[in-house]
């Protein structure tokens, strides 16, 4: 286990040192001067010039971003150019905060709506009744739907029912748990269709194995074979594509950070480049992509922890 934790540790050298390169030159290639929206518009030229030259972006494009991999590596992610603020601050003072509790929060709602929704829907196919049959066809249709809506126009529609037409919820903000609910279920009810799908198509492989026959003839009752000895080996997809969610969710939060107003790192990436703060978009996404893949690299060793028999290479 300690090898298999460390051989993965080992991959976020390449793993950041990759997205580094391809976010500095994504950046350096977007329209605009940073030093010249750091100057004002009423400078002129020569004080322009000297605002690039102080901030480095005169020298060559491999000096720029080994000046930036050193620094990283040693814990320095430069300053900001907007605020003059160190970048580590401007992140980790509120930003990623809020961002890992908008993706913890949204991946524990998804992981419960899809469990429960698979259960039941497996349950009623498992059933072999004409009602259940019903019940799992229109389960299905539902997380079909869940698949298809885009979670930017799910967004607007919970906005406006429950923000505007009820007045239930308020409308942007993140802190309390009414400012909360709104998020969550955007990226939940999105979120939670595919692990329904794959949690029924599980449990109905799993239930037809011999080995829960054999339970069912030893008198076992039925929830605990289910929650038991089936549902524990229909997890491993499940598990799979819920560590693929959080890290997306740290990584996409942007469209929902947007529509609701939430100050995380989503929307501090969009601002960063609106103004050419590339310091502060480049940490960002570095940070991000380090939080992916620590959790790709818990999502294996969980692996392990629901199944003894699978190896770790």
């Amino acid at each position: 286990m300690l090898v298999f934790i460390a051989r993965r540790m080992l991959l976020l050298i390449p793993t950041a040192v990759g997205v580094t390169l391809l976010v500095f030159a994504m950046l350096h290639l977007v329209p605009g001067d940073p030093a010249r929206i750091l100057a004002g518009e009423a400078a002129n030229p020569a004080q322009v010039e000297q605002v690039r030259e102080n901030l480095g972006l005169n020298d060559p494009f491999f000096v720029q971003y080994f000046r930036f991999l050193t620094r990283a590596l040693q814990g320095d992610l430069g300053e900001s150019i907007r605020t003059g603020r160190s970048v580590i601050d401007e992140i980790f003072e509120v930003r990623f905060l809020v961002t890992f509790q908008l993706a913890l929060a949204s991946t524990a709602f998804t992981i419960f709506l899809g469990l429960l929704i698979g259960i039941v829907s497996a349950m009623w196919k498992y059933s072999n009744t004409v009602l259940g049959g019903i019940a799992d066809t229109a389960l299905m249709i539902l997380s079909l739907l869940g698949l298809s809506i885009p979670n930017f126009w799910l967004g607007i529609l919970i906005m406006m029912f429950l923000g505007v037409q009820l007045g239930l919820l308020p409308l942007v903000g993140w802190g309390t748990f009414p400012q909360m609910v709104m998020p969550v279920l955007m990226l939940g009810l999105t979120g939670s269709a595919g692990i329904a799908r794959l949690t029924r198509a599980g449990l109905i492989d799993v239930l037809k194995q011999d080995y829960i026959r054999t339970a069912y003839a030893k008198g076992i009752s039925k929830r605990i074979v289910i929650f038991r000895h089936a549902l524990r080996n229909a997890l491993i997809p499940v598990i799979t594509i819920s560590g693929m969610q959080f890290g997306g969710m740290l990584a996409g939060a942007v469209i929902t950070e947007s529509i609701f107003a939430i100050n995380g790192m989503g929307r501090l990436v969009v601002d960063s480049i609106r103004v050419q703060d590339f310091p502060v978009a480049q940490g960002t996404i570095l940070i991000i992509a380090t939080m992916f893949v620590l959790v790709n690299c818990g999502v294996d060793i969980l692996y392990r922890v629901v199944n003894k028999r699978i190896e770790l290479n």
